[in-house]
């Protein structure tokens, strides 16, 4: 392989085969920080118009640039050029800063220096003017590890230090970190890198180290960052230093322990087809590689993630985690429904869950594998046998409701009957006004206050004999009026009272349930709401004419005598 060696001397490296990829290639400037655009260019305006703050924070996933950026921002400050966007990496201060051979900044590892004496020694020595360049600066690296007492250490130091001090705080878990101490710092969130930028940064790496790399296999070591540039740049070298000429995909798959796209493909178009064999047998080539099975479950989780992100939004490419959007995996995502994605995530998930708890994860993914191809294989031929029945039952319903309407053509008339009874119209249902004002004008409020009591009952009998869906409709319902020989249903929604009323199991169902009630056999009318608000209200004003006029004629001369005494509203008349 061939290095440019030029180049390494520009970086600060002696040479790649002493120092690894991320060292070597570690930003010296702003604009080198991949991906944190919104931090770099807020910094650079800062620097250009003198309003550095006392104090920063830089809270962010590992490997996203926070230390990088803080030694640029320590080099930027002093800088013989300041002020300036950009440090220019010439100058003394510069170099001194970036070899760290300039002791006025000072980088400080929290996870090893976190106690009282430490912050004390800071906190004693800020006073001190810098020896050599501008500004002294303080790098506190993990600064979540610090004690609660060095934070109150720090505390005052932090708020009012020196002019000539700039502190700049890391970390990579700022909830652990005291708000009093968050408050006295200007806070940046550096976000975890896309797998775009950091292919792009790679690519500029291998191009000018010289190393021929597929571009394929640098999309599988970027998925596998994770949104780190430093573990991407790790996993390049460690690739480049596998591979023998060129690092193909096989060699970034290998060296990432991820597997294969190919692979995956393969294995989703068993679970399809339903070909358990073929799937066990592919598990086995699987891990006669190596391959992690806790690992593999976890690709596999992500890949039908993938599918279902990529059929909810097919261009948002960059939001997929492990798969590449070739032609075999758009065919499989096409065939798979979305439901059935679902569902095959919830077994991955609950496998994956029992082989954390066990020795032999193994055989939890084997039986996974297994159960997925059956889980698959149920539902199709489930249609297929029920399909034909449906159909059946319901021509059967329709043939039923018309010779329960007409009892007396259905002997002599068959033929004729079934070509006059249309199917009942989906979009829409009309409730029979006739027969309801027919319950109407016999209706008592005892038969109803009857069935109304025994309500809960029914819904209950309907649970017991397996018709949860059908007693699902008459959640939002309830008998409106009764009479001896039929009940009124109303339901919220015209929808529910059709689905209700064009099931004749239902219907019978609900026949024989007021009779065990009321002992006697009742009709059982469906309305919904629209329409008995409107056929009660017809309903009522033409009973109440008919009463008015009743009432004028036969009136006791009695009782008109005392209305006029007494007048109408002091009357009771009690039969």
């Amino acid at each position: 392989m061939r290095y440019n060696s030029e180049d390494n001397k520009t970086k600060g490296a002696v040479s790649l085969a002493y120092q690894a990829l991320y060292r070597v290639w570690r930003p010296q400037q702003f604009i080198d920080v991949v991906g944190q655009e919104h931090v770099t260019t807020t910094l650079q305006n800062a620097l250009l118009q003198q309003k550095i703050s006392h104090a920063y924070l830089f809270s962010g996933p590992r490997g996203t640039g926070k230390t990088s950026a803080a030694k640029i921002l320590a080099k930027a400050v002093n800088c013989e050029k300041a002020p300036t966007a950009e440090p220019c990496n010439e100058c003394d201060a510069c170099r001194g800063i970036t070899d760290g051979s300039i002791p006025d900044v000072i980088e400080i590892d929290a996870a090893s220096n976190n106690g009282v004496e430490e912050i004390r020694d800071i906190r004693d020595k800020v006073k001190y003017a810098p020896n050599v360049v501008k500004y002294k600066v303080y790098i506190i690296d993990e600064v979540h590890m610090l004690s609660i007492g060095a934070f109150n250490a720090l505390l005052k130091t932090l708020e009012e230090p020196p002019k000539h001090v700039l502190f700049i705080l890391a970390t990579t878990e700022p909830h652990k970190i005291p708000l009093t101490i968050i408050s006295r710092c200007q806070r940046f969130d550096f976000k975890r890198i896309t797998a775009q930028a950091i292919v792009g940064r790679m690519k500029q790496i291998v191009e000018e180290s010289g190393v021929d790399c597929e571009e394929q296999a640098l999309q599988i070591i970027a998925r596998a960052a994770e949104g780190g540039m430093r573990d991407a740049l790790s996993l390049l070298d460690q690739a480049i230093s596998f591979s023998q000429d060129t690092v193909t995909i096989d060699d970034a798959l290998t060296v990432t322990g991820t597997v294969s796209q190919n692979f995956l493909n393969q294995l989703a178009s068993a679970i399809h087809e339903r070909d358990a064999a073929a799937g066990l047998e592919a598990l086995e080539e699987l891990l006669l590689q190596g391959k992690d099975p806790v690992r593999f479950i976890e690709d596999f989780i992500y890949f039908y993630r993938d599918m279902l992100l990529y059929k909810a939004a097919p261009m948002l490419e960059e939001s997929m985690e492990r798969v590449m959007l070739d032609s075999s995996f758009k065919e499989l995502a096409t065939a798979i429904d979305s439901s059935q994605i679902y569902e095959l995530i919830e077994v991955l998930n609950k496998a994956q869950q029992e082989m954390r708890w066990t020795n032999h994860p193994r055989i939890f993914l084997e039986v996974a594998i297994v159960k997925l191809c059956q889980l698959e294989n149920q539902a199709p031929a489930r249609n297929a046998e029920i399909e034909p029945l449906l159909k059946r039952i319901e021509q059967l319903e329709e043939k039923l409701a018309h010779f329960q309407q007409n009892p007396g053509m259905a002997a002599s008339e068959p033929a004729a009957a079934t070509k006059r009874t249309p199917r009942p119209n989906r979009r829409g249902f009309q409730a029979p006004a006739g027969k309801i004002n027919e319950v109407l004008k016999n209706a008592t409020k005892a038969d109803l206050h009857t069935i109304k009591g025994r309500w809960g009952e029914l819904l209950e009998m309907l649970a017991a004999k397996q018709m949860r869906s059908q007693a699902a409709l008459l959640n939002e319902a309830e008998p409106v009026a009764a009479s001896d020989a039929a009940v009124v249903i109303k339901f919220k929604y015209e929808i529910h009272c059709q689905m209700a009323m064009e099931n004749m199991r239902f219907v019978e169902t609900v026949s024989s349930a007021m009779k065990e009630f009321t002992g006697k056999r009742m009709q059982v009318l469906g309305v919904p709401e629209e329409q008995w608000l409107k056929i009660r209200e017809n309903f009522i004003s033409q009973r109440g004419e008919s009463s008015a006029e009743g009432a004028a004629a036969s009136e006791d001369p009695l009782i008109a005598e005392a209305k006029k005494m007494f007048g109408d509203e002091l009357i009771q008349i009690q039969d």
